[in-house]
């Protein structure tokens, strides 16, 4: 991990491991409870808790969750970074996982914003309101798509990564709000 709180993940078997919806809902709700057991944990996510606690053991496993300090017989999770970052390595397998992982990442995401889109209308105005969705295209370098990269990460640690795990440092009226970014680069149309 590194000193902001980011995990280099690039084995194989701990990027497989977050392919499963139950293993990232587990994750999720760990950032925003900061510590659960399991029971809090089946709670949350709404599954049993022989199954979260087969997954979250499979999360401690592979380095993502680690048991935090506890009274009495509670047994507490917590995270072991904020963000993990995907790198895997780039022979045959690691690509092989990276695009298994990729297409997983993209079902989930698609999936959470096509459930906000349903139910965006029943909202209240400001909420409804502050939601965007766009896209925009622009001739850029690598290197100014990793400035790009890094500038919303300042953003993220601003409003995600600060608040995460700590209900103290939330605003009053505050709610869980996703936020998915993605580059990507499109075939050249001109001369550049």
């Amino acid at each position: 991990m590194t000193d902001d709180g980011r995990r280099h993940v690039r084995d194989p078997q701990a990027i497989r491991a977050l392919a499963h919806p139950l293993r990232l809902a587990l994750l999720e709700a760990l950032s925003g409870e900061g510590t659960a057991t399991a029971t809090r944990c089946a709670e949350l996510v709404g599954e049993s808790v022989a199954s979260c606690s087969f997954h979250l053991r499979t999360l401690e496993k592979h380095g993502f969750i680690e048991r935090a300090p506890g009274t009495g017989r509670e047994k507490p999770w917590r995270l072991t970074s904020t963000t993990q970052l995907i790198e895997p390595a780039q022979d045959a397998e690691g690509r092989a996982v990276a695009a298994a992982v990729d297409e997983f990442f993209l079902d989930q995401e698609l999936g959470r914003l096509r459930a906000w889109s349903a139910r965006r209308d029943g909202e209240e105005p400001p909420w409804r309101d502050a939601t965007r969705m766009t896209g925009s295209t622009a001739w850029l370098t690598a290197e100014e798509v990793g400035e790009l990269h890094e500038a919303l990460a300042a953003v993220v640690e601003q409003f995600f990564v600060q608040r995460a795990g700590d209900p103290a440092g939330r605003p009053d009226g505050a709610r869980p709000v996703r936020l998915f970014t993605a580059t990507s680069v499109g075939l050249s149309t001109g001369t550049g």
